[in-house]
């Protein structure tokens, strides 16, 4: 019998693990090429690993709930042939529930010495938790862990925070105000929870685990940046009737819908090239001002979530280019086939509250951008033309924009020229161009 060494597989440039949320077949069991063996998720994207091959799993590695790196075997499946060890392969993974969140996933491949010289095993994501929290080491060693081997994990950690502020903070002023590193220099107070207690009739249902990171990735944005909102109303009739002209040749053509967020998205970015501190990030007091226009593209999932597949170097793309991949990624975000490199490194993104018929809505910055772009309903509205007569009442096409941006680095007047810009580009859309 030949044996087969199934790996982790890697899940994307910037996933380095990945931890086993369910075994989907049992050590003695048959499975056949493609069959889903085991569950997996990262801080990016759920995925199941397919097996490459025709056997009987003889030995599982290791147990739900483990996280591991990328390239290790995770099982041995005993092959019909001749007696040798095949070489190691990597399946293919099929996607399943993506996620956005930013947060790094524990490791437990090595004991590391943690800075305060307990020997205990501290992952990086309760390590970062510990230093943005203000958590000294000397606390953490005092805390019991539900862990493997008693290891501290996030849940204990954030279990821990939440009765924090009642405790007594012994081991904390034990440490030198120095031994404390904020992870920025611009602290937000932690707040308590109030105690809710249900009535009677109602229903508890427990956040699933996209919806756990949707909730800690908004409150951390609120928490991180202050959020200013600015609007601005556009007349979009130009827009509305070019797309109404060519949406049945486009369709017929190129066997795909135009939709309205490609113009958009294009609009978006031939502003931000214009007012790059827009397009950027804060790292305590420095601005970082991207090169690169990714824009990130909100998009609602069947079961109620969210998720954010991001169009990169969208200013170095045309119309037709644009459309494509904002159809491909919507498509694939709803059938959860996104690859973890499709959800990440976004720099701006654009949200449509208008596909709900919401006319407008402050949404909520996507971290560590500094912005993010919502587009309202269109409506039609009477409005006032200005023309070489005079002015008249005429109905027009009419949208609002809502630009929620950080006010560390975006102030009123660089938020206000930004969406007057866009207004600009949107209202002089040429209702004559090909696509």
């Amino acid at each position: 019998m030949a044996t087969f060494e199934l790996i982790m597989p890697k899940l994307g440039e910037s996933v380095i693990e990945a931890t086993i949320t369910r075994w989907l077949k049992a050590e003695g069991e048959q499975v056949n090429e493609d069959d889903a063996i085991v569950e997996i998720a990262t801080d990016k994207v759920d995925s199941e690993i397919p097996s490459p091959v025709e056997g009987k799993i003889i030995k599982r590695l290791y147990n739900e709930g483990d996280v591991v790196a990328v390239g290790k075997v995770i099982a041995f499946i005993e092959m019909e042939g001749e007696e040798e060890e095949a070489p190691a392969a990597a399946p293919v993974i099929a996607s399943a529930e993506p996620v956005v969140a930013t947060a790094a996933v524990e490791t437990v491949e090595t004991v590391v010495e943690n800075e305060a010289g307990s020997g205990r095993f501290y992952s990086p994501l309760v390590k970062n938790i510990a230093r943005k929290e203000n958590i000294p080491f000397k606390e953490l060693d005092k805390l019991t862990g539900s862990g493997k081997e008693g290891r501290l994990t996030k849940d204990d950690v954030l279990a821990y925070l939440a009765n924090r502020g009642s405790a007594p903070m012994v081991a904390a002023q034990a440490v030198a105000p120095a031994a404390v590193a904020p992870v920025s220099k611009f602290a937000a107070p932690r707040t308590e929870v109030p105690a809710l207690v249900s009535a009677a009739g109602d229903t508890i249902v427990e956040m699933d685990r996209m919806r756990r990171l949707i909730a800690d990735h908004m409150v951390m944005s609120k928490q991180v940046s202050p959020h200013v909102t600015s609007f601005i109303d556009v007349d979009v009739t130009n827009i509305v009737n070019w797309r109404n002209k060519v949406k049945d040749s486009f369709q017929k053509r190129e066997n795909q819908k135009i939709t309205y967020t490609p113009i958009f998205f294009e609009a978006a970015a031939k502003a931000l090239r214009e007012y790059p501190q827009v397009n950027a990030s804060v790292d305590g007091y420095h601005m970082i001002l991207r090169k690169n226009i990714h824009i990130g593209m909100a998009t609602a999932l069947p079961n109620g979530n969210l998720i954010v597949p991001v169009i990169t170097n969208v200013d170095e793309k045309n119309l037709l280019g644009i459309t494509k991949n904002v159809n491909d990624l919507a498509a694939r975000a709803r059938a959860n086939k996104l690859q973890p490199d499709e959800i990440q490194g976004g720099t701006f993104t654009i949200t449509n509250f208008g596909s709900f018929d919401s006319l407008t809505g402050t949404p909520i910055i996507n971290q560590p951008q500094v912005a993010i772009l919502a587009v309202g309903a269109i409506r039609k509205q009477p409005a006032v033309i200005e023309t070489e007569y005079g002015d008249v009442i005429a109905i027009r096409h009419i949208m609002i924009l809502s630009l929620a941006y950080d006010h560390r680095i975006v102030d009123g007047a660089l938020g206000g020229m930004y969406l007057k810009r866009l207004k600009e580009l949107l209202e002089g859309f040429d209702p004559q161009r090909e696509i």
